[in-house]
């Protein structure tokens, strides 16, 4: 995971050092302007709304095809970013409102979804100095429907694994925001609390109170993200970090990206399965190293008016989340990519 820090890092420094000739062009026509007639000052006292909505469909199909293929398949895919910023004198207020939502369906396995987030992301600032700002923010992160494992206990059944409010991430973090220029920022946070809230039916056993025919028993879900299903919700309080990007690199091409990492200074815990409906509870030691990363790329090529090509790129590691490795018990890193082609618009 270092290692994933490290480069996400230093991608992003070496994009903004690409991009910072642009910035002080811009700086220097926003330090040259002035007067009342400046209509920068006159936008500063309104909210800047607006954002983008594209929907990406995907259809196949085959016949006595000896090479093999799906009879049919069709995908279909949503995303909407939108955005209300305003500033008024050394205050400014940014949000984000992301949302995502993909499905596939084929003849062979039905309809399954590989894409859902909602995404909300708040940044209250007052100026203290030249790019610098004392600010507050406050991330929201959850999907929209149950997500299953299509093949649970290697038999082919079908558990639920999270849903709306299944996990949901709430953080809240003071901290400095640095801003060199309008399309790039870093927010740091020494002292930040998050909860991680799992309260839509945190238990959710496949079988009876979580008996195993012929020996076992099994997890609740909310454990899978180190929640305590009696108590619902886990609070920590940590580093917290958010790198964003958001700028048109190539004419035609907008590149947008946010990674926010987490260290966690409080306690873990571990559970296991001990009765039908019965858990042990063990506290592990604080793990600040182990840093929890969430990166989302969006990349848009627009090709005319209504047009576009998108692709989405999204990395979580969490090591409270664990659902990987040989016994389906371990941390990992989540990774997830959709290309998609279809109509936009932009408002």
């Amino acid at each position: 995971m270092r290692k994933i820090i490290l480069l996400a890092t230093l991608f992003f420094v070496f994009v903004a050092a690409e991009a910072q000739d642009a910035g002080v062009k811009d700086m220097h026509n926003q330090a040259t302007r002035g007067g009342k007639n400046d209509p920068d000052k006159k936008s500063n006292k309104t909210w800047k709304t607006g954002g983008t909505f594209s929907l990406a469909l995907g259809q196949g199909g085959s016949r006595n095809w000896a090479a093999g293929a799906e009879k049919f398949s069709i995908s279909l895919a949503t995303y909407a970013s939108l955005y209300a910023n305003r500033s008024l004198g050394k205050w400014s207020w940014d949000n984000t409102f992301d949302f995502g939502y993909a499905f596939v369906n084929t003849s062979s396995l039905g309809v399954r979804k590989n894409d859902d987030k909602i995404d909300l992301f708040s940044k209250l600032g007052r100026s203290i100095g030249k790019n610098l700002s004392a600010s507050i923010v406050a991330n929201f992160r959850s999907q929209f429907t149950d997500g299953f494992d299509y093949d649970y206990q290697g038999k082919g059944l079908k558990r639920r694994t999270s849903g709306f409010m299944a996990p949901a991430y709430f953080t809240f973090a003071p901290g400095i925001d640095w801003k060199p220029n309008s399309f790039f920022s870093i927010f740091f946070s020494p002292v930040s609390a998050r909860t991680v809230i799992v309260t839509n039916k945190p238990k959710s056993y496949f079988y009876q109170a979580g008996v195993i025919p012929g020996g076992g028993y099994e997890l609740p879900i909310s454990t899978l993200y180190g929640v305590d299903p009696s108590r619902e919700v886990r609070f920590e309080l940590g580093a917290y970090a958010s790198v964003n990007f958001n700028k048109e690199i190539i004419k035609n091409v907008n590149y947008k990206s946010r990674l926010d990492l987490y260290s966690n200074y409080l306690p873990s815990y571990k559970y296991a399965a001990v009765g039908p409906d019965q858990l042990l509870v063990t506290e592990t030691g604080p793990k600040p190293g182990n840093v929890d990363v969430f990166w989302t790329n969006t990349i848009s090529m627009k090709v005319n008016k209504w047009l576009q090509v998108t692709y989405n790129f999204d990395l979580i590691y969490d090591d409270d989340v664990r659902q990987f490795g040989p016994n389906k018990n371990s941390a990992g890193t989540q990774m997830r990519s959709l290309l998609g082609v279809g109509v936009s618009a932009k408002f």
